[in-house]
């Protein structure tokens, strides 16, 4: 058997206000950011890159990421009973 934490989760830190959450109630958030060298060049490169936030639930809500999330997992589940 592999060794299991189940007293604590690990401590994660609000990327907001720099509180200490658990990771079972710090609120997740993928921010995708995109970098171009030039527009008008022809050899144009893109370049795309995903960095995953963490928030305290009333930074979450005072930004609105926590409803927003709320509401992408009620229309998963409409999705989910609708199309057979």
């Amino acid at each position: 058997m592999g060794k299991k934490r189940r007293g604590r989760d690990r401590l994660m830190t609000c990327c907001s206000c720099g509180r200490a959450v658990p990771r079972n109630k710090a609120v997740d958030y993928e921010r995708r950011s995109s970098f171009t060298t030039d527009f008008r060049d022809q050899e144009n490169v893109t370049a795309f890159s995903t960095t995953t936030e963490y928030y305290c639930i009333s930074c979450a809500k005072h930004r609105k990421i926590f409803e927003k999330k709320k509401k992408q997992a009620e229309r998963a589940r409409e999705r989910k009973q609708g199309g057979f």
